[in-house]
């Protein structure tokens, strides 16, 4: 029987829809019969003779959707997989979409950047003992293909020289974008994912993500492409429209992060900072501006050096996961440091561990991206009011499922706060954009001038309009100096977070994960979604649901669609609760715009601590807060997964402490 007959009595057998496996058989059929594809053949071969349907199903029932500015997902054969063919597809029609944007413009410039990934099949899909293109491809072979794409169609691209040890971070292509004045760009990076995953960010040519509608159009354009111009990689330097990086950009990158120092440089010994990149590229930015500014960082060597694999990190290379930074506090310990800092693959996000003791050393506690956020927030409005250089109009910027709390600080300070966007920083970006052209954003007005901070729940921060995306360099100095100044005191960052919560509230904020994977869990997660919005539950956790928000709703505040990838980004429910004893509530769902789960975003929190409360009398009220945000999330998740069927599993709803 040939391979397209067994393919076909074999999808028969995965339970899916049927339309969607014969698009999977199509596309296959393709793979397996046209030309551009037949280095993928003896793996297709191998997969079919295999008999592993489900694998071939979900690798090739659609083109892997063009989502939040790009695509990200597996590394893999097929077109729902991350391969030269759907980069040199997406590459194809940003090149397409720059040529209608910037009509009569030349040349185009666009800047590249890459992670340190490279795909080594961890997960077992394929032979080994057959050849495999996607085999060993790196972030940066990836980007060496996409610059013979733009150099087909006749658009410079920058991108660091082939033998440079250093590697641009997500922060320094935003920035880099803005100084070279270049029309867009392209980051190969899966940031945090594991390590065979990978994908493809694109940028405007204000060094930020596009945004609705904009996003909508670059999507329209790559849907369109039935044909990739490509140069190879030698031939595409030689015709001049590969530019390598000088060092000029990442000077300026790191000399604008050091400006947005707020406080005198520790001395000699009086701060000590262990700092890791997590075998990613944030040395490259972070290390190097806390190493400029005096703090020393104390180095863990064993992932210092930047590797795809991630060999020596717990778990994930994800400082949202406390469990990344065991080898770095294990550092701190021996080091009797005061604190400890790691980024991401990528390094636009940052994680961190202060100890609890003023002398350093001993217990080290993990503070959460929604404390980071709440944290610099109010340090930085702090410092600049006790300077005197607060703005006149001080704003701050924020999204739906970040804490709360950053709202009654900025207030505290005469901020103007944006505290309802949508996640991901290139709505901070967007934010910055309108009052650029337009000096307000809502009813929000000023300049990017009068921009303090922006931040979000999963450890992004950006604390200068200079950037256009989320930067761990500004945000590390930033924590660096925090402890430096409690330090100063006597005191620590866990002193600090502890007055944050009695002047401000406590906030109890947690994410609770749904994973539905594969082409089923796709499915079950939109029945979940709309079923959750066409029937909201009347109560969660034994509170009762006094406000419903549904983001898809065009009668109300966001109004009507900007395009089908703003539909997906508004696919987003809001639940609001009031409890006993001072307590108020709130649930958010929406799916996750680059991992096969939903998010729920849990968020417990009280009253400001009043006058005359006795310690018992808060810490019981603290407690109480805890005790709800558990019963929340066991309730939720309950609620959730009984709309497509299912029980959660011992566990499931286990939440960070």
């Amino acid at each position: 029987m040939d391979l397209p007959a067994s393919a076909r009595l074999g999808f028969a057998s995965v339970d899916a829809d049927s339309a969607l496996k014969d698009k999977a058989l199509v596309n296959l059929i393709t793979w397996l019969t046209h030309r551009d594809f037949s280095g993928y053949l003896p793996q297709l071969q191998w997969l079919v003779e295999s008999a592993k349907w489900s694998v071939l199903v979900d690798s090739f029932y659609q083109v892997m959707p063009f989502g939040t500015g790009g695509r990200r997902g597996s590394v893999g054969i097929g077109p729902n997989r991350m391969n030269l063919w759907t980069l040199g597809a997406s590459v194809q029609g940003h090149c397409e979409y720059l040529k209608q944007r910037f009509p009569g413009v030349g040349p185009l410039q666009v800047v590249l950047a890459f992670d340190v990934r490279q795909f080594e099949d961890k997960r077992g899909v394929y032979n080994r003992d057959l050849p495999n293109p996607v085999l060993h491809l790196s972030s940066r072979e990836f980007c060496q293909y996409a610059a013979g794409v733009y150099a087909a169609n006749g658009i410079v691209a920058h991108i660091l020289p082939p033998d440079s040890p250093r590697y641009t971070p997500t922060p320094e292509l935003s920035f880099s974008i803005r100084y070279l004045r270049a029309h867009g760009g392209l980051n190969m990076t899966a940031s945090h994912n594991p390590p065979d995953d990978n994908g493809s960010k694109f940028y405007d040519e204000r060094g930020a993500q596009p945004v609705p509608p904009e996003d909508q159009l670059m999507s329209e354009f790559v849907g369109r492409v039935t044909n990739i111009k490509h140069l190879p990689w030698a031939d595409a330097v030689r015709t001049g429209k590969v530019k390598f990086l000088e060092d000029a950009p990442h000077r300026a990158y790191i000399e604008l992060c050091r400006r947005q120092s707020l406080v005198p440089p520790p001395k000699r010994d009086e701060m000590r900072v262990v700092f890791t990149p997590l075998h990613g590229c944030g040395w490259f930015c972070a290390g190097e501006t806390l190493e400029a500014q005096g703090f020393a960082p104390i180095q863990v060597p064993e992932q210092q050096t930047p590797d795809g694999q991630f060999p020596n990190v717990t778990k994930t290379p994800n400082p949202e996961i406390p469990e990344c930074m065991d080898r770095a506090e294990a550092k701190a310990k021996e080091k009797n440091a005061d604190l400890v800092l790691a980024t991401d693959p990528d390094a636009d996000r940052i994680g961190g561990m202060a100890s609890t003791s003023p002398a350093g050393g001993g217990t080290f506690r993990a503070i959460t991206g929604n404390e980071i956020a709440a944290l610099l927030t109010h340090f930085k409005l702090a410092q600049l009011s006790r300077s005197g250089s607060l703005p006149a109009n001080p704003i701050v910027v924020t999204t739906e499922v970040t804490t709360g709390q950053i709202t009654r600080i900025g207030r505290h300070f005469g901020a103007q706060v944006v505290a309802d966007l949508l996640v991901g920083f290139k709505y901070h970006a967007d934010v910055l954009w309108q009052l650029e052209s337009t000096g307000r954003y809502g009813d929000v007005t000023g300049t990017p001038d009068d921009f303090v901070i922006g931040t979000e729940e999963s450890h992004g921060i950006l604390a200068t309009a200079g950037i256009r995306d989320k930067d761990s360099a500004c945000a590390v100095l930033l924590m660096a100096e925090a402890a430096l100044v409690q330090k100063r005191a006597g005191r620590t960052l866990v002193d600090y977070l502890d007055d944050l919560n009695r002047q401000f509230g406590y906030f109890r904020n947690e994410v609770l994960n749904i994973v539905m994977t594969g082409l089923e869990g796709k499915q079950n997660m939109a029945k979940m979604l709309d079923t959750l919005r066409a029937s909201p539950p009347r109560e969660i956790g034994g509170l009762a649901v006094t406000g419903f928000e549904d983001l898809r709703d065009e009668n109300g505040r966001m109004g009507l669609f900007k395009g089908d990838t703003d539909k997906a980004a508004r696919n987003f429910l809001i639940f609001r609760m009031a409890g006993q004893g001072g307590l108020a509530a709130k649930v958010s769902l929406r799916p996750s715009g680059t991992e096969p789960k939903a998010k729920a975003y849990l968020e417990v929190s009280t009253d400001p601590r009043r006058a005359g409360t006795t310690d018992a009398e808060w810490a019981a009220l603290t407690a109480a807060a805890d005790v709800q945000v558990q019963k929340l999330a066991t309730a939720f998740l309950a609620t959730a997964l009984a709309t497509v069927g299912q029980t959660p599993t011992p566990g499931a709803d286990k939440l960070s402490r």
